[in-house]
C-alpha cells in the first residue's frame, strides 16, 4: 500500500471522530499536507507527520496515525473479528507484561505498593490485579503508582476501584458514544476476587506527565469522590476512548469514538490532565507519598 492509499484511508475514517466538525478539520489538514507525505517515508516516519497534523487540530493526544513494532492483521470491518484479534494481540503484551503489574510490594511502615503501567481489560489481566490488591490487604495505606501508567480499559479502572470502596456500588464515570447516541455507566463492582481493601484504608496515588488515558481516569475518579490523595504532576490530558483500524501491517488509526463525562460534574480531563492534590516532580512522589502516609 503506497502512503498516498494509507493518508487517504485515514482521512475517511475521521468521519467516526467524536466531534464531527473537528473530525472534518482534522480531515483538511491532513488533506492540504499532501506534499509531506511522500512514499520514500517508511511507516514508522509516516505515522509521525500525520499524527503531528491530525494533532493540530485540537491537541487531541488519543487521535493518531499508530506504527507498531509486530506486524499485525489488517481490520476486517466484522467488529467480532477484529475485537479477536486485538484481544489476541492485548494477551500476548500483558503476559509479556506482568498483566500491566510490574511490582509489588510492602515499604516501611506496612506501606502496599502497586505500580500499574497498563489497565488491560479484566478479562485478559483480571487475575493479575486481583492477586496485587490481595496482596496489598492487610497494608496501613496504599500507594497506587500510576507515573508509567499509558492507558487502558474503563473497565479496569472500575475493577481497580471495587477494591477500595465497599459491596455497595458506587458510581464512577460515564463514557457518551457519538455512534449510538448512547452512554454506558461504569459503576464498582458488589464482588470482587479475594478480599475488600474497603472504603477507610489510605490511599495515595502518583500521577506525572507521561499518565495517560485510562490510568488518567483511575486518578481522576478517585479524586472526584474523594478517595485518594494525589501525588505528583499533571496528567498528560486524555479523555476519549478509541477505536483502533490497522489499515497497513504496521500502521493504524486511533480514532476518538467517545468522550468521557463525569456523572458529578458533566466534565472530564480532555486537555487539561489531571491536577494532583499535592504537586511535585515525579521523581519526588513516592517519597512524599510514603512521608503523607506515615504522618
Amino acid at each position: 500500500m503506497r502512503n498516498g492509499e494509507i493518508v487517504d484511508r485515514t482521512i475517511e475514517l475521521l468521519d467516526q471522530y467524536v466531534f464531527p466538525e473537528v473530525g472534518r478539520r482534522a480531515a483538511d489538514a491532513v488533506s492540504a499536507a499532501r506534499g509531506r507525505y511522500g512514499d520514500e517515508l517508511a511507516p514508522a516516519e509516516l505515522a509521525a507527520l500525520v499524527t503531528e497534523d491530525l494533532q493540530s487540530i485540537n491537541g487531541d493526544k488519543h487521535l493518531r496515525l499508530q506504527f507498531t513494532d509486530e506486524a499485525l492483521p489488517l481490520s476486517t470491518g466484522e467488529k467480532d473479528a477484529d475485537d479477536a484479534v486485538e484481544y489476541e494481540v492485548e494477551a500476548r503484551e500483558a503476559a509479556r507484561r506482568a498483566g500491566g503489574v510490574p511490582k509489588v510490594e510492602r515499604l516501611e511502615g506496612n506501606l502496599a505498593y502497586v505500580e500499574i503501567e497498563l489497565l488491560w481489560p479484566p478479562v485478559i489481566s483480571g487475575p493479575a490485579m486481583a492477586a496485587a490488591m490481595t496482596l496489598a490487604h492487610g497494608a496501613d495505606g496504599l500507594i497506587l503508582d500510576l507515573r508509567r501508567c499509558r492507558g487502558g480499559s474503563p473497565d479496569m479502572v472500575a475493577f481497580v476501584c471495587s477494591y477500595l470502596f465497599g459491596p455497595e456500588p458506587v458510581q464512577l464515570n460515564d463514557i457518551y458514544f457519538r455512534a449510538s447516541d448512547e452512554t454506558r455507566q461504569f459503576w464498582t463492582q458488589s464482588h470482587v476476587p479475594g478480599p475488600w481493601l474497603g472504603p477507610d484504608l489510605p490511599v495515595v496515588v502518583l500521577t506525572s506527565a507521561f499518565t495517560f488515558s485510562g490510568g488518567e481516569e483511575l486518578a481522576w475518579d478517585l479524586k472526584e469522590l474523594g478517595r485518594a490523595t494525589l501525588i505528583g504532576e499533571t496528567t498528560r490530558g486524555g479523555a476519549h476512548p478509541v477505536d483502533r483500524i490497522q489499515i497497513h501491517p504496521h500502521l493504524r488509526v486511533t480514532i476518538p469514538v467517545a468522550r468521557s463525562v463525569s456523572p458529578r460534574t458533566g466534565g472530564n480531563w480532555e486537555g487539561t490532565g489531571v491536577v494532583p492534590h499535592v504537586e511535585v516532580p515525579a521523581d519526588q512522589a513516592l517519597a512524599r507519598a510514603v512521608a503523607h502516609l506515615l504522618a
